[in-house]
């Protein structure tokens, strides 16, 4: 069957959730399988135009749950097709168990996750819960700023997680609303160009290929179990960071756009820095390029790789920083936030000593302002100054009522 391709301007104005939909579409996908939710539901919507239009070869099927269509991924997936999907906050949730099973049977499907908070109570807004519930499922995870990135990193999910040495599922994340729904200038590639970087679907172990029949999803117990899980971690950890640099370095071959596994600005002499994720990466940068001017050397550092965890690049991307913030957009749940925990074990065995300090923000969609920033950085700057963390280790930002502060 013939498909049509689809005439881009240079740079078109796209929001977070049509740049993925044109990433998809340009990928050229066998399937499909999409159940909507807010706010990642104009992803596959946008995807079903295309194929509805005929831009798109592949299949889009409409299925009950979440659950069902990280399901019909899977099976697509082992049948040996190129497949993706798209989801958020209680969609996500339910494919937990999916998850797991998508990851262990080896199968590089690509899910964008537009972040949104969990329930209770219910929210449709933006903030890393559904991020953070899936960081230990044994995917990749890949955390864009902006449209710009959501677009540009969907080639890089599909030309890492389907390389045969490789075969793991991989997420692109991105904020709800912040992102999602704001409209900005994307950079286009070509659809000859997109797929050609992509390339064509080489499939592995497929279920359809009868003459070496192979069987997935099979039991072990404690004979084969432990094995199983040691090498996808081993895996996961020691050919996914090189193979990710790797695609890094040929689309800024391709495209003069240049992604890092861990994003660094105004590092090379700051006192003071900011680790976060997501749309508060480009804020923060601002916030401490205006506290330089003031004083302060103040830097960022920003997350692009979230699983594998690079925790080498962290420290080095760190080294000299004599006081740190990680910024944290999920509740806890009475523990430390994931960043901070993270963090403190990236510098626990370097001979730095920063004062380290973590910032919940952000839940719900609750905006972090350049306000909340300068707090922020002016509070590190005291730390330095008092050689000690002068607050609490762990603190809220930006919540109402009195302030709420622990550890």
């Amino acid at each position: 069957m013939a498909f049509d391709k689809m005439e881009l301007k240079d740079i078109e104005v796209w929001d977070g959730n049509y740049a993925a939909a044109q990433a998809m579409r340009q990928c050229q996908i066998d399937v499909v399988a999409a159940y909507p939710i807010t706010p990642s539901t104009p992803i596959v919507e946008g995807y079903g135009n295309f194929k509805a239009n005929n831009y798109v070869e592949g299949e889009f099927v409409m299925v009950e749950s979440e659950h069902a269509a990280m399901s019909g991924c899977i099976g697509a997936a082992a049948a040996g097709g190129r497949v993706a999907t798209a989801t958020s906050s209680q969609g996500f949730a339910l494919m937990v168990e999916t998850l797991y099973q998508a990851s262990g049977m080896r199968l590089p499907i690509v899910l964008n996750v537009v972040n949104r908070a969990l329930a209770a109570p219910l929210n449709v807004n933006g903030d890393h819960a559904d991020m953070y519930l899936g960081r230990d499922s044994g995917w990749i995870q890949l955390d864009a700023y902006c449209p710009q990135d959501a677009y540009d990193l969907n080639f890089i999910a599909f030309k890492v997680s389907e390389d045969h040495d490789v075969r793991l599922p991989c997420m692109v994340h991105q904020d709800g609303f912040m992102t999602s729904h704001t409209a900005q200038g994307v950079h286009t590639l070509s659809d000859d160009v997109a797929y050609g970087f992509v390339g064509d679907f080489q499939p592995m172990n497929d279920m359809l290929d009868f003459e070496h029949p192979v069987t997935h999803g099979v039991q072990t117990e404690e004979d084969w179990h432990f094995e199983h899980k040691a090498r996808q971690h081993n895996d996961l950890m020691t050919k996914v960071f090189p193979k990710i640099q790797a695609a890094f370095d040929d689309f800024e071959k391709l495209s003069g756009r240049k992604y890092n596994l861990v994003e660094s600005y105004d590092m090379d002499d700051a006192d003071v820095a900011v680790v976060c994720m997501g749309t508060s990466v480009e804020t923060a940068r601002e916030v401490a390029s205006e506290m330089r001017e003031k004083g302060v050397k103040a830097g960022v550092v920003g997350l692009r790789v979230i699983r594998p965890f690079p925790f080498f690049e962290i420290a080095e991307a760190l080294k000299g920083a004599k006081a740190i913030a990680t910024l944290d957009r999920s509740s806890p749940g009475g523990a430390p936030g994931m960043l901070f925990n993270e963090i403190a074990g990236c510098l626990f065995n370097t001979d730095d000593r920063a004062l380290l300090s973590g910032f919940i923000y952000g839940l719900g969609g609750r905006d972090l302002t350049k306000k909340h920033l300068v707090e922020i950085f002016t509070q590190l700057q005291a730390n330095v100054d008092a050689g000690k963390v002068t607050t609490s280790l762990q603190q809220f930002i930006g919540v109402r009522g009195p302030k709420l502060q622990f550890l």
